[in-house]
């Protein structure tokens, strides 16, 4: 057996949909399938979700607040008054500040942007740059991605003489900051989705300062959407949808040379945002001034572009190196319990970088299964900032706020947060929230969990089933890239990659073929036993080389149900064949006394078996054969093993010298009957030669006679008994011996690898029977 790293949960039930007719007219019954799960059946909402377009998009002035924030900027650019745009330093606040700048400046207005140093400032609007923009001459000051909670800030606006429009996606806290107009849609009850980012409120201002829809600025809003992970539906889906198309063809200087230095060409999609420009994006801001990600969206010179996006590059090459050496620093002090691995993970420490802890409490909520914070300590201000990340169960965002007072400043989502509290609060912080876990979690909720759509066969997979399937994208949060579950024995697994640490395989079923790749999983190679039917969950994709086009899965996870037998007999070299899990026991089973195992195996005599508990024992491994069949029978039988490494050899094998008939017993007696003694030493050699036997077969026959009193044996000297008792050959223990030990090797090491687990199957078998039986 191999069992899932994460909980599968089937969302589908196979039997639910048993009939031939799509049910979606105009596409395949898997793909109706998967529209149906997703609750969209009327031909009106397969269209809508198929072909996504400007008429999905709401009318921004449903959004509260929405006339009277663009009346008041109207008035600004009609009075000429300085305008500042405050933004956020990742990749949603980014993009907001340059579609927020652009709407305004080609609405006529004098506007400048300012974005808060992550290390100096911190998130959202401060004190200080509200009384400077009031001193530069600043009398309007807007938003983006940021604000719903500057409650303080936005007393200092009134203060200083700005108006203070907030535009913001956060979740709203207890009290709402008295500004000029707060947009926020979930603030706004009459407009339709609440669901939007950042940029996408932002958008959604300037649709309404211009006065129509702002095409060219479809590519920003589809980068901050992606990038911060709000869920891809309802209107988000049509914007990025269109903001895909607007970053495939974008004239944008600076954008185009960010996809040159990331080798991104032709049509974009999701995962080129979210894997490969969005984290560049959010570099800039994680390490420094995320100001340069704006000045090269809106350059207008080349030249400036082409240096920015190098210099943005080279930031994120660094904050790749940052994340790696914090991680594992924060994993070292968690495994050695310099600090609690609590239910919820709250590591802090001196020196880290506070702008790449998300990224760290990302790693290791997946490593842990549970809760992370991530603390970086100012020795100085005696104080802790950083960012948490979550499971599916628990809401960092209610938790945090039902403990509200621990923090000095708290905000965030569901699944993400950043915070800053004192040092003296770390301890009962993280106690404090392990206490809520505990009262609100079951161990199942720890487990990360796996949605799987359904299960295919492969030859239901081909091209053309794929590109329907793409149809459904953009893929994110709330339409998830949908995860297929397949059974089937893969023909060949191998392992790939300059380090050995990737599984390639290959299932092949009549005339269909499908490769499966496992990136990361080359630790399962040698725990997955040939002829295994494997399970795997993955995401079905279209693989393009020198110009063919195959189908493949990319392997989430994947499980053995059944027992598995490893099959190494007569192997040499067996530590380099051998790798086992941790925490799984292993055991080694002798049954003549062998003293060494590979990998230091504590080796069980078979008179030590009843000492184990078999529900400590996942694996044996078999050291050498028994003398009796029965013996391993009992093995198995006993601790019903999951796993079985047959390691063993064979010496003086009894199966190339076949036992005797009962006719080749019959003439070697007539045989000293006639010459009335026969000489082992002298004559075997040439008896062997005339008979065309085996010497070792006269030596038996002569053992076995001596043994039931049929002969006398002295000095090598065979002569006949003269009145000897009359005896069966089965009598002979000698025989009995034998007899068990060709049977013994022909079962054990000469079978095929089929014959030999049909065998083990047989035994594991009467368990089941004496179970079902009451035994």
């Amino acid at each position: 057996m191999l069992p899932s790293k994460t909980k599968w949960n089937f969302t589908y039930k196979q039997n639910e949909h048993d009939q031939e007719a799509p049910l979606v007219k105009g596409v395949s019954q898997l793909t109706g399938q998967l529209l149906e799960k997703r609750n969209i059946k009327n031909p009106e909402d397969v269209e809508n979700f198929l072909n996504p377009s400007h008429n999905h998009l709401h009318d921004p002035f449903l959004m509260e607040g929405m006339a009277l924030a663009t009346s008041r900027v109207k008035l600004a650019i009609e009075q000429n008054e300085k305008i500042l745009v405050y933004g956020d330093y990742d990749a949603d606040g980014v993009s907001s500040t340059t579609v927020m700048i652009e709407a305004l400046r080609e609405a006529g207005a004098t506007c400048e942007f300012y974005i808060p140093n992550r290390f100096t400032e911190g998130y959202g609007p401060n004190e200080a740059a509200f009384r400077e923009a009031a001193a530069s001459g600043y009398s309007l000051i807007i938003t983006v991605d940021n604000g719903i909670a500057a409650v303080h800030e936005a007393e200092v606006a009134k203060e200083v003489g700005i108006d203070l429009i907030i535009t913001d996606h956060h979740e709203v806290q207890n009290e709402l900051p008295d500004a000029y107009v707060i947009i926020h849609p979930k603030t706004s009850p009459d407009y339709p989705f609440n669901e939007l980012a950042g940029v996408g409120v932002a958008f959604k201002f300037a649709q309404a300062l211009l006065n129509r829809l702002p095409e060219h600025l479809l590519d920003m809003v589809a980068l901050g959407t992606i990038a911060d992970l709000v869920p891809l539906t309802n209107e988000n889906r049509a914007l990025v949808h269109l903001g895909l198309k607007a970053l495939s063809q974008s004239k944008r200087i600076g954008l185009n040379a960010l996809k040159e230095i990331c080798s991104i060409e032709g049509a974009i999609d999701e995962e080129m945002v979210g894997f490969s420009i969005g984290p560049r994006v959010n570099a800039v801001g994680r390490l420094q001034d995320a100001s340069p990600a704006v000045d090269l969206f809106l350059t207008q010179d080349p030249e400036d572009a082409t240096q920015l996006a190098g210099f943005i590059n080279q930031v994120n090459q660094e904050r790749q190196k940052i994340v790696s050496q914090i991680a594992k620093e924060a994993e070292e002090i968690l495994l050695s319990g310099e600090q609690p691995l609590g239910e919820v993970i709250v590591v802090a420490k001196e020196g880290w970088n506070p702008g790449v802890l998300g990224i760290v409490a990302s790693k290791l909520v997946r490593q842990f299964d549970r809760p992370a914070i991530v603390l970086a300590i100012d020795p100085e201000k005696e104080q802790a900032k950083g960012s948490a990340r979550s499971i599916v169960a628990f809401d960092l965002f209610s938790n945090c706020m039902e403990i509200r007072d621990h923090f000095l400043h708290f905000g965030g989502h569901s699944q993400a947060a950043g915070m800053t509290l004192d040092v003296e609060g770390i301890d009962h912080l993280r106690s404090s929230l392990c206490l809520l876990a505990q009262q609100k979690l079951t161990d199942d909720d720890y487990q990360q969990i796996l949605d799987i759509e359904m299960s295919v066969n492969i030859e239901d997979i081909s091209l053309q089933q794929i590109d329907e399937i793409n149809k459904l994208r953009p893929f994110g949060m709330g339409n998830p890239k949908p995860l297929f579950h397949i059974k089937e024995t893969p023909k060949e697994v191998r392992l790939i990659g300059s380090q050995q640490n990737h599984l390639k395989m290959l299932f092949n079923r009549d005339k269909s073929k499908l490769d499966g790749i496992a990136f990361g999983m080359g630790d399962l190679y040698h725990q997955i036993a040939p002829s295994s039917e494997l399970d795997v969950v993955g995401e079905l994709s279209i693989n393009e080389w020198n110009g063919r086009k195959s189908v493949q899965i990319m392997i989430k996870d994947m499980q053995v149900q059944k027992w598995q037998l490893f099959d190494l007999r007569g192997s040499k070299h067996l530590e380099k064949k051998l790798d086992f899990p941790h925490g799984e026991q292993t055991i080694a089973i002798s049954f003549n006394g062998e003293n060494r195992s590979p990998h230091d195996i504590p080796i069980i005599p078979v008179s030590e078996l009843d000492s184990l508990n078999p529900k400590d024992v996942q694996r044996i491994v078999l050291l050498d054969m028994p003398k009796q069949l029965s013996q391993l029978s009992e093995v198995i039988q006993k601790l019903v093993p999951n796993n079985i490494y047959a390691c063993y050899q064979v010496e003086n094998s009894a199966y190339f010298t076949s036992l005797p008939t009962r006719d080749h017993f019959k003439w070697f007696y007539g045989m000293l009957i006639r010459r009335k003694s026969f000489h082992l030493v002298k004559d075997r050699e040439k008896l062997a030669e005339r008979k065309g036997w085996n010497v070792s077969m006269i030596d038996f026959i002569s053992q076995v006679f001596f043994e039931l009193g049929f002969v006398k044996m002295e000095d090598g000297l065979i002569t006949i008994e003269s009145s000897p008792s009359q005896k069966e050959l089965t009598e002979s223990l000698l025989y009995q011996e034998r007899r068990e030990q060709l049977y013994v090797e022909q079962t054990l090491y000469y079978s095929s690898y089929k014959e030999l687990k049909g065998w083990l199957d047989e035994q594991r078998e009467t368990v089941k029977e004496e179970v079902l039986n009451g035994l």
